[in-house]
Parts: C-alpha cells; sequence; structure tokens
C-alpha cells in the first residue's frame, strides 16, 4: 500500500471532517422545517456539502434558505417577489451547477465503492473501469435529479420531463464530469505517479478537490444553458 506524507493525511481527514459535518447541519436545519420549496433540493445541499464543506454551507444560508416553504409563503402573502427570483444571475448559475454536481456526487459514492469490491478494468487499468462506472452512474443521478426539478417547474408528462431533462443536463453532466476526471488523472498519474487506495483518506480528499474542478468546468457550460433558455434557473 502506498504511503502518504502525515501532513496531507492530517489535511484529508481535517477536509473530510468539515464536509461531513456541514452536510451533518444542513440535513439537521432541514430537518427541523426549512425544507426547500423545490424538494430535490433537500438532497442537492447535503450532497454538495460532502465536498464544498464550509462553502456549500456558506452558499446554503445565503441561498438555500431563501428558497424555504416558510420563504415562499411569506413571500406570497405579501405580494412580494418571491426571494428565490431575487438572487443574481451568477448565483442562480452556480445553484444550476451545484445541482447537477449532486448527482455526479452520488454516482461516483456508488461507482466508486461498487468497483472497490466488483474490480473493473478497462485497458488493463483498474482507474479507467472506475471511470466508466462512475459516468454511467453519475450522468443517471444527474438526469434524475434534473428530472425532478423540470417536471415539477413546468407540469410535464414523465416522458416529455425526461426529455426536457435530458436536454438540459446532458452537456452540463459531460462538462462536470470532464474536470472530475481531469484532476483526478493529475492527481493519479502526475502528483503520486499510481493509482490511489479507496480506504484512504487522501483519496477522497482528491475526489473532492476533483468536485471543484467539475464545478469550475461545468460552471460556464450551466451559464450558456441558461442564457440560451435550454435549461431554467432553479
Amino acid at each position: 500500500m502506498a504511503t502518504y506524507p502525515q501532513w496531507l493525511i492530517v489535511i484529508s481527514w481535517g477536509s473530510l471532517l468539515l464536509a461531513f459535518t456541514a452536510c451533518a447541519w444542513i440535513v439537521l436545519d432541514i430537518a427541523r422545517g426549512h425544507r426547500q420549496h423545490m424538494w430535490i433540493m433537500n438532497l442537492v445541499w447535503p450532497l454538495t456539502a460532502l465536498y464544498a464543506g464550509p462553502v456549500a454551507l456558506l452558499a446554503y444560508y445565503r441561498v438555500g434558505r431563501k428558497a424555504t416553504h416558510q420563504a415562499m409563503h411569506a413571500a406570497r402573502e405579501h405580494g412580494e417577489e418571491l426571494p428565490s427570483r431575487q438572487k443574481p444571475f451568477w448565483q442562480s448559475v452556480a445553484v444550476g451547477s451545484t445541482h447537477c454536481g449532486a448527482g455526479c456526487t452520488l454516482g461516483d459514492i456508488c461507482a466508486e465503492w461498487f468497483v472497490y469490491f466488483v474490480p473493473v478494468t478497462l485497458f488493463g487499468m483498474h482507474i479507467f473501469g472506475a471511470w466508466a462506472v462512475d459516468f454511467v452512474l453519475a450522468f443517471l443521478f444527474g438526469i434524475a435529479f434534473q428530472y425532478f426539478s423540470i417536471k415539477p417547474m413546468r407540469d410535464l408528462p414523465p416522458v416529455e420531463g425526461l426529455k426536457q431533462a435530458l436536454k438540459a443536463d446532458s452537456l452540463s453532466l459531460v462538462s462536470w464530469q470532464v474536470g472530475m476526471y481531469g484532476w483526478m488523472a493529475v492527481a493519479t498519474f502526475v502528483i503520486f505517479d499510481h493509482e490511489m487506495d479507496k480506504t484512504t483518506p487522501v483519496f477522497w480528499f482528491m475526489m473532492q478537490l476533483a468536485m471543484f474542478a467539475g464545478f469550475a468546468t461545468s460552471y460556464p457550460v450551466n451559464w450558456w444553458l441558461l442564457r440560451k433558455g435550454i435549461k431554467e434557473e432553479m
């Protein structure tokens, strides 16, 4: 088994601990009654915290709390503009990107543990087999997340909702995976020069960083999709 510098192990454990704490905090806050007006966001915010940690927690309080049932109801009672529609466009793009990223995060976690117990190789390497499984599951979860957003927003029948979800998020999901794979390739083949053990905190810290890379590559794509009206603001 490969060994890593102690400082990197400490940083990895610290990052993971912060992420789990932020995730638990958001889950508890939602459970205490601050449920999102769009139910799928009750999953998106905690999943985002699994890689973004305190950054996700800050975004949740600044943006997510404005899209709760209570906030929407209070605005309607007073005849005010819905608070979730008051955020600037760049925040709408960020929320759209994290929505896509949540599906990728869930898919990647499931895929990585699946290939740990059921090894899959591609081109003679486990990492490429894992990436193939990652992509399939991340894409399926991502489209499902988009489906449960776009269908109620537009009140679409199931088949049409699925078509629109594929149209709205396919490019975004692919762009996210490009960034994620890009970073993991750098970490695996350049920084460490070997495949990382999934049972180590360093691997999952690298995955957290990979998710930030995925966010960076999907953000401009989501900006374009929203500007063109292909994807709707959350």
